[in-house]
């Protein structure tokens, strides 16, 4: 008779777990901004005077002998078509290194997730709270960055504002994967890999450049399996006005949320995993 309630209240307490708590990754977020607010000079190049270098030297230089070339790439100068891939994959450069060697010493070294859930903070709202931080950094990258391309006239329409979105939820979808293999992880032996090789062909293969037409079917393929691509494309659609269907933005939206709740799935089991232990 004592039992039968219990499974009931266990798997309430179990859902619960679950479920980020807002004020808790408020905290979380908070910590991290305070962070910030002192070391963001470290990350400034990577993340801000990086991508317009990017933009200047291949948008401009290069773009000026493919225009006198072939006239335009995808019915867009070259400058307005590199920019939006510039953009998506700029952000997931930074987005999955700050998922990696920071996690793990959050997790490993300095071990602050577990001072964390010593208080209420529990360790859904430590994962929940850690995406929610990358996102807003992706906020303020996109947001620079759409500034110095409108500047430089890479920005053909004025929807070029929904990039922003469009770059955070590329790298959510990164982050949340990328977060939860780093939560997992004892040492940080294998993050080097990954960022040789996963980020850096995906960089070069998924559209940022050139067309994915121009790839041999296979890494087509490949390039239709990776976030970055669905990205590059949304990024593309929104800074140049130029959508070849609805359907196919609905379909770029759509996989990058699927691929962002495989990954909470797999975070914020990890998480509830390592810190509990």
């Amino acid at each position: 008779m004592i039992t039968a309630p219990a499974a009931p209240r266990a798997r309430r307490a179990d859902r619960a777990q679950r479920v980020p708590h807002p004020p808790s990754v408020r905290r979380v977020v908070e910590r991290e901004a305070l962070i910030y607010r002192r070391l963001w000079k470290a990350s400034a190049f990577s993340n801000f005077i990086g991508p317009a270098l990017y933009l200047a030297a291949l948008g401009i230089g290069l773009g000026s002998l493919v225009d006198a070339s072939s006239g335009d790439v995808g019915g867009v100068p070259y400058l307005q078509f590199v920019a939006p891939g510039i953009l998506a994959a700029t952000v997931m450069q930074f987005t999955v290194a700050d998922s990696l060697w920071p996690v793990m010493t959050g997790m490993r070294w300095m071990r602050f997730y577990h001072a964390m859930v010593a208080t209420p903070i529990r360790a859904v709202d430590v994962y929940a709270g850690t995406l929610v931080w990358l996102a807003m950094r992706v906020v303020l990258s996109a947001t620079s960055f759409l500034l110095v391309a409108t500047v430089l006239r890479a920005v053909g329409s004025p929807t070029a504002v929904l990039a922003i979105p469009a770059a955070v939820l590329t790298a959510l979808s990164f982050a949340a994967l990328v977060t939860a293999f780093a939560g997992g992880e004892e040492t940080d032996a294998r993050f080097g890999l990954v960022m040789r090789i996963f980020v850096l062909p995906l960089f070069l293969f998924s559209g940022t450049f050139f067309p994915i037409s121009q790839l041999p079917a296979f890494l087509q393929t490949l390039a239709w399996i990776s976030p970055l691509w669905h990205g590059v494309e949304l990024c593309r659609a929104a800074m140049t006005g130029v959508v070849e269907s609805p359907v196919l933005v609905v379909a770029h939206v759509a996989y990058l949320l699927a691929v962002i709740a495989v990954g909470w799935v797999w975070g914020s089991a990890t998480f509830r995993k390592q810190l509990s232990s």
